[in-house]
């Protein structure tokens, strides 16, 4: 007797995920009932590892959001990220990941910066003098200032010291302060705080620690005296001298340049 196979029934298809209320395909769900992170922890450090090296400025929180808002949780990636930079510290390497300039980036730590100056460029000095550091300093500490009051802090001329630090981007000019002769102000900018390891100007240290920084030349005292000196008198602008000083910058007068670009 010839058995016939009986046929197999057809099994129904899988649900497909429903889409969620952004638009986005569903993602997993915790037990919690959060959304899960499409990538493990340790990929996600990966990732986050990759995208600050990678970038060539400090990356910042909305960046990392734009990237990895995708598929993974912001607490997820910030968790990554304190976990990726004390891995950096842990492991005693010669690199660390550090928040700078509202930013993240993966820099060399300072204690090997001699090394590295002697792979980069042996013969060439990238120090400034001792009196753009002291200058710098005064800027950073008394801003927005004059180059008046630079002057009459420090007590020496700082004319072409401010020059070099408007090349190095370290300074840019604010404004002009409403008193008699409207002189420029400068203040620090971005490079400023890249240059020095700072988040934002909050972070700026006491002088005296400032001073370390700076090297074993630079005259601590005076600056601290400097810094600590009530800015010098003097007289504001009438309504009237504000106005032609308003005018006057509107339209500069045959050879005379504007401020440098910053």
């Amino acid at each position: 007797m010839t058995q016939v196979d009986e046929p197999i029934p057809d099994l129904p298809d899988a649900p497909a995920p429903e889409a969620a209320a952004d638009g986005t395909a569903g993602a997993p769900e915790a037990a919690d009932g959060a959304l899960a992170p499409v990538l493990p922890p340790a990929e996600i450090r990966a990732v986050l590892e990759a995208l600050i090296f990678a970038s060539p400025h400090p990356v910042t929180p909305r960046e990392i959001g734009q990237v990895l808002g995708g598929g993974v949780p912001k607490d997820d990636w910030k968790r990554g990220l304190d976990e990726l930079r004390e891995e950096y510290a842990r492991d005693g390497r010669g690199l660390q990941l550090v928040e700078v300039a509202a930013g993240y980036q993966i820099t060399t730590r300072p204690e090997y910066n001699d090394w590295i100056r002697e792979l980069v460029d042996p013969q060439k000095p990238t120090r400034l003098s001792i009196q753009a550091l002291e200058t710098l300093a005064v800027i950073a500490y008394k801003q927005p200032v004059t180059q008046p009051e630079i002057i009459e802090l420090r007590g020496v001329k700082s004319g072409g010291v401010v020059k070099t630090l408007l090349e190095k981007r370290l300074i840019k000019i604010t404004g002009r302060k409403e008193v008699v002769g409207r002189p420029i102000l400068y203040g620090t900018t971005k490079e400023f705080l890249l240059h020095f390891g700072l988040k934002d100007l909050t972070e700026l240290p006491r002088i005296e620690e400032f001073a370390e920084v700076l090297g074993e030349e630079v005259d601590v005292a005076g600056l601290k005296k400097a810094i600590e000196a009530p800015r010098p008198v003097e007289i504001p602008l009438g309504e009237e001298e504000a106005a032609a000083g308003d005018e006057a910058a509107e339209d500069p007068g045959e050879g005379e340049e504007g401020p440098p670009e910053t």
